[in-house]
């Protein structure tokens, strides 16, 4: 087991971490209207904040407007430049990684735009990436308090595994997270791409509004992640929303893959050649677009009908390598099924698209540490 330990003053008890939550959730708040959201007195509550000041995981940011009488007091907002976590995100043609603060807002993104087969190779190249944007960022190593890894795929091996896509050979079947401590000299959390944005999206898009909801990951592959009460959700094996099982295996080159879009456009003579391609260039007029479309969507139906009625959640969240006007073409055509009683139908998710700008997985694993390690 990798033996490392946070500095003290990263450590963090119970009820810091709720102080702490409060305070991301608004981004910048009053002291009063934290002791409001608090359980604990007011006491406890300002003797907390006065010891995460101290430590610099909390900072003092310009008084809010509306404080009432007297001098206002200034508002408290999370760290930007003493803690830091690492995203990495691994897809079947690129790799990303990402420097994010405690505050959760993205320091840097670096992209690697390569088909990312060698794994020896490809963490040899993030390595030497780290050690470049630490010293960019003017970061000590010592603030980073872990890496979130994330990969398309499926866990086996009781999540000691992913079984990832076949360009993503050399990365399956084997005990990642050992290798990745090795190579990083830090503590690694392992998670698939789609459940790593879901976590980006919970903390930092439509978590913010969305107490629950599913997230649909277009990529190489199509899965889904699942966030339930602002919790993430992963299942028993780590393959919560697995999405593509709900569907036979004669549907399985009609559900809604990017990989088939690749193939339909190139079969049209468009000059992509890859998916990373299609997220940059995107463009709704290409020829084969319309016919992908209208082949992916009576699966899509299923799969969003059948999370509305088995989950009930506020929304289902279009994202991964999805370009913006395509995930918008394809919510257009989502169709609600069942009829209405005395003329009043259920309420159904809202649908939208992920309102990360930047990669959601390598996002969403740099947020997985600061979650696991500050936020409740």
């Amino acid at each position: 087991m990798f033996n490392y330990k946070l500095n003290e003053g990263m450590q963090v008890t119970d009820n810091e971490r709720f102080i702490l939550d409060v305070i991301r959730r608004e981004g910048s708040i009053s002291q009063s209207r934290v002791s409001q959201s608090s359980p604990l007195t007011q006491q406890s509550t300002h003797r907390i904040i006065g010891g995460l000041l101290g430590r610099d995981l909390l900072q003092a940011g310009p008084p809010l407007p509306g404080g009432g009488r007297g001098k206002p007091s200034p508002s408290l907002q999370l760290a930007t430049k003493t803690v830091f976590s690492v995203g990495i995100a691994i897809n079947t043609d690129c790799a990303i990684m990402s420097l994010t603060a405690l505050n959760c807002e993205l320091v840097e993104e670096v992209r690697f735009r390569f088909p990312p087969l060698s794994r020896q190779s490809t963490l040899e190249r993030l390595q030497a990436a780290l050690e470049r944007i630490c010293s960019r960022n003017s970061v000590d190593r010592a603030s980073l308090v872990g890496v979130g890894f994330s990969m398309n795929g499926y866990f086996v091996a009781d999540r000691r595994q992913i079984n990832a896509p076949e360009p993503l050979r050399d990365w399956s079947l084997i005990d990642l997270q050992p290798l990745l401590e090795e190579t990083f000299g830090l503590p690694v959390w392992l998670e698939n791409s789609v459940s790593a944005a879901a976590v980006g999206e919970s903390l930092c898009g439509a978590g913010r509004w969305a107490r629950s909801f599913a997230y649909l990951g277009f990529n190489y592959g199509f899965g889904g992640g699942l966030v339930i009460e602002g919790k993430p959700f992963f299942g028993a094996n780590g393959n919560a929303g697995e999405l593509s099982s709900i569907l036979t295996r004669d549907e399985q080159e009609v559900r809604p893959a990017l990989r088939y879009l690749l193939e339909v456009l190139q079969e049209q003579g468009v000059d992509v050649d890859s998916i990373e391609d299609i997220w940059l260039r995107f463009d709704s007029r290409w020829p084969g677009v319309e016919t992908w479309i209208e082949r992916v969507m009576p699966c899509l139906n299923r799969i969003i009908n059948a999370l509305s009625g088995i989950l009930d959640p506020q929304a289902i969240v279009f994202g991964g390598q999805l370009p913006v006007a395509l995930g918008e073409a394809l919510m257009a055509r989502v169709e609600y099924w069942g009829g209405d009683r005395y003329g009043v139908n259920a309420t159904r998710p809202r649908l939208v698209m992920g309102q990360q700008s930047c990669d959601a997985a390598a996002r969403g694993a740099a947020l997985i540490p600061l979650r696991a390690c500050f936020f409740v």
